[in-house]
């Protein structure tokens, strides 16, 4: 179901155009990874709702501000900046990976990564947490939480880190010292 809502004049994001070579890194990212559970975002509904199915009863929304191919995430205003996270520690400790998958060779991989993790390094995130998984919540129960990055070794427990490691064919330890 698709329906064209009139949308709201913004301007775009500061900076300069795309260059070629972050537009191809891109290309590659978009072929060798899932996106999973992004593919089931498929609807587009006025309010501007993006969201997946889960089951007949539920759906997941990603908000963004039009349905032009433009479009920014519904964010808060720069004064929030406080609440946001710097990427650094992440990309220097190997903790932030951009996993490519077993059909891009290793070596390609690592570059391309590489190069993502130099676009990421010096920027900031802000990340809300809706849904509670880890107390098993059936749906997204009680207000929305900011979530906070790592922000230096020994805070993320080393279980959870190989797990994910294992489960994404990763080596922290790599990435770090890359």
């Amino acid at each position: 179901m698709s329906e064209t809502c009139p949308n709201p004049p913004h301007p775009g994001p500061p900076g300069e155009k795309l260059p070629a070579a972050q537009s191809m890194l891109d290309t590659a990212v978009d072929v060798s990874q899932s996106f999973e559970p992004l593919k089931k975002i498929h609807e587009h509904v006025c309010a501007f709702h993006f969201y997946s199915h889960l089951n007949d009863d539920f759906r997941q929304c990603i908000i963004y501000d039009s349905n032009e191919p433009g479009a920014k995430l519904i964010a808060l205003t720069e004064d929030e900046k406080k609440f946001w996270h710097s990427h650094t520690y992440e990309v220097k400790s190997g903790m932030l990976v951009c996993p490519f998958g077993s059909l891009v060779p290793t070596a390609v991989a690592d570059k391309a990564e590489g190069k993502v993790m130099e676009n990421l390094i010096n920027t900031y995130g802000k990340t809300w947490h809706f849904w509670q998984v880890d107390r098993g919540d059936p749906l997204p129960f009680g207000p929305p939480q900011l979530m906070m990055a790592f922000t230096e070794d020994n805070q993320v427990s080393p279980k959870a880190l190989k797990s994910r490691d294992e489960r994404l064919n990763v080596s922290t330890a790599h990435k770090k010292e890359a």
